[in-house]
């Protein structure tokens, strides 16, 4: 048991840079203290001891701002980073070396009694903000980026972002961490490729009205266009 309690701690350190000492992380980190409660409420919930299961679970929200109800299953070397607003539903399955960010959800979508949480693999790192529904399976070393809503199983190495969720890049290499400023923009490419073929029909336009002498207006949008094409083209290098 004891040997589990460092583990955790090393987790910290080794996926939280701002982590100093481990007096500060025994003190001042609400995803340890929301997996450790945890732990002892899936305890009590595998024992039958669902009342005070799920009081402790309830007593663990008000405590951390991070709902874990007590009959999900987490592996190892577990860590919610800033944890405020994550919930994980009762028959969430979470693999080892998972990693989840703020506001993150594992949910249900049935009423149905029996599996209706995710089934999260190994290597796994789940952005601010993005919400999993179903009993849909998140493969090993996936990415899901912040702010997505995934509704359809991912494949291992695969990073997902958008709302639905696409997968925009499949790989095989484990996932550490998720830098969210180099993730692709699926919505930022579609309106690229449309603003671009615009530009290229109102070029033919223009031709076609010069060889039948017909006046060509004066293209006040033009320039609003040009600096849109140029935010996106920014937003497409640094994404």
């Amino acid at each position: 048991m004891f040997e589990g309690f460092r583990e955790d701690i090393r987790t910290v350190f080794a996926k939280d840079p701002a982590a100093r000492s481990t007096i500060e992380v025994l003190t001042c980190y609400p995803g340890l203290h929301a997996l450790w409660l945890h732990r002892v409420a899936n305890f009590m919930w595998r024992h039958r001891m669902r009342f005070l299961a799920r009081l402790l679970s309830h007593f663990n929200r008000l405590l951390t701002a991070i709902e874990i109800h007590p009959g999900a299953t987490i592996g190892r070397r577990f860590f919610i980073d800033h944890g405020s607003g994550v919930v994980i539903g009762e028959t969430t399955e979470i693999g080892d070396d998972v990693l989840m960010y703020q506001g993150a959800v594992l949910g249900g979508t049935s009423l149905e009694k029996g599996k209706r949480h995710p089934t999260v693999g190994d290597n796994v790192v789940i952005g601010t903000g993005a919400v999993v529904l179903g009993a849909i399976t998140i493969g090993d070393n996936a990415k899901i980026g912040s702010g997505s809503v995934v509704i359809k199983s991912v494949p291992s190495g695969a990073t997902v972002v958008g709302i639905p969720g696409r997968v925009i890049d499949e790989h095989r290499q484990p996932a550490i961490d998720l830098e969210h400023g180099r993730l692709p923009d699926p919505v930022a490419e579609a309106i690229r490729v449309v603003l671009s073929e615009q530009a290229k029909l109102e070029n033919r336009v223009k031709e076609l009205e010069g060889k039948s002498g017909i006046p060509v207006p004066k293209d006040e949008l033009k320039k609003r266009v040009r600096e849109i094409m140029q935010e996106f083209g920014q937003g497409g290098e640094n994404g």
